[in-house]
């Protein structure tokens, strides 16, 4: 069953995490996806290990499947020619560079829509297109730091700490990966095409959400609350006889549950009815049931607040949560074919569409993999494409 974007072309420039990630999820809905890489030093994250897997990153992995992969030099005529060329064919072209070098190469948006007027440029950068920043290169880690997301991450009384996670680079491929599906909408209504200006430090603005809008409306600076929540009593990390889960009450009635459960007829004082109220005497609240919890084990915990229907689960590692019967009932990992690579498992696409499929046909590509069957495809003759080898253009 072809995917809901089958039919859709891409031509992939950008590395490393926001932008390849972004183009393997089109590629999981159907697109075909072409990731052009330098030949010179091809994706970054080729060499961020280890660990590697015959070779490969596991790194580069994560965010490389359903695309051919082929290299290009891009700062020689004959590279931009044939990157016309793909343009000319394609639906979508992702890039990442540092503003203003698609301009300096002579192929930025203006150039593109001249040789295909549809085109959806989608243009991946650390602080967008202008502003004071603009010049400056886009890291995750910085833009952790800078965005206000390290100081509202960690416990108040130790050092700003960033998400274990590169947040920011995914946020940013999934916000480039809406801009294009939004700018593609507006292509079927009107015919034209458009470039898409997406920044990490925009994205990850805009992921701060409420902690944002706390500030907003009360001029109140966010502090760093641990595991704490700084809008909603109780939802945090509580310790039972054999070690830590977490419980996240969400609403009065799931808190009057608990109280029931927790068998503390203090816990349900009128101070403690609201949330409000339970924000307001937070640490006298939670020092009580944290007392209660104590007296069981995780298990016993777990098993008398899913019958209460109070939210709560298990702190689990990256294996536990992987190998978990939930994940492997949603089909969260996969194998893949890999022409190297005996036994491949990534992570699985969490798109579940009824009508559509979302396949994995492709393996992550290696270095230049395709670059000979797409050139072909692009009607250079064999003896072209040697020509080209030899003068360090593919």
């Amino acid at each position: 069953m072809p995917g809901p974007l089958n039919g859709m072309k891409v031509i992939d420039l950008s590395r490393v995490l926001a932008g390849p990630y972004c183009t393997m999820i089109l590629g999981d809905m159907g697109a075909e996806v072409i990731k052009i890489e330098s030949i010179d030093t091809g994706d970054e994250t080729r060499g961020w290990g280890p660990p590697f897997v015959e070779g490969e990153s596991a790194y580069y992995l994560c965010a490389n499947r359903n695309k051919q992969g082929i290299t290009l030099n891009l700062k020689s005529e004959q590279g931009i020619e044939i990157l016309q060329k793909l343009v000319l064919g394609a639906d979508v072209v992702v890039q990442n560079f540092k503003p203003g070098t698609l301009k300096r190469l002579g192929f930025d948006y203006d150039e593109m829509k001249k040789c295909n007027k549809g085109i959806i440029l989608a243009s991946i950068s650390g602080f967008g297109s202008d502003g004071p920043y603009s010049h400056l290169p886009g890291y995750d880690y910085i833009i952790q730091a800078m965005s206000g997301l390290m100081s509202i991450t960690g416990n108040k009384e130790a050092e700003p700490v960033k998400v274990g996670v590169a947040i920011a680079d995914v946020l940013t491929g999934l916000y480039t990966c809406i801009g294009i599906l939004g700018a593609i909408h507006h292509r079927n209504m009107t015919g034209e095409g458009q470039e898409v200006d997406i920044s990490l430090f925009d994205s990850q603005l805009a992921a701060m959400v409420n902690v944002a809008s706390n500030y907003l409306c009360s001029g109140q600076i966010p502090e760093r609350l641990g595991n704490a929540h700084p809008n909603i009593v109780p939802y945090q990390v509580f310790t039972a006889s054999d070690g830590d889960f977490v419980i996240a009450v969400g609403n009065d009635q799931q808190y009057r549950k608990l109280a029931v459960l927790l068998e503390d007829p203090s816990l349900l004082s009128q101070r403690y009815e609201t949330n409000a109220g339970r924000l307001q005497y937070k640490g006298e609240l939670v020092s009580r049931i944290a007392k209660k919890i104590k007296t069981k084990s995780r298990a016993e915990w777990k098993q008398l607040l899913d019958v209460a229907g109070i939210p709560n689960g298990p702190i689990h590692n990256v294996k536990e949560a992987l190998e978990s019967e939930q994940a492997i009932s949603r089909n969260m990992i996969v194998d893949v074919k890999h022409p190297k690579i005996p036994d491949l498992k990534l992570v699985g696409s969490p798109l579940k569409f009824s009508k559509t499929a979302v396949n994995i046909d492709r393996h992550p590509p290696l270095f230049g993999e395709h670059t000979d069957e797409v050139l072909i495809k692009l009607g250079y003759s064999r003896s072209e494409i040697q020509a080209m080898k030899l003068n360090q253009i593919i």
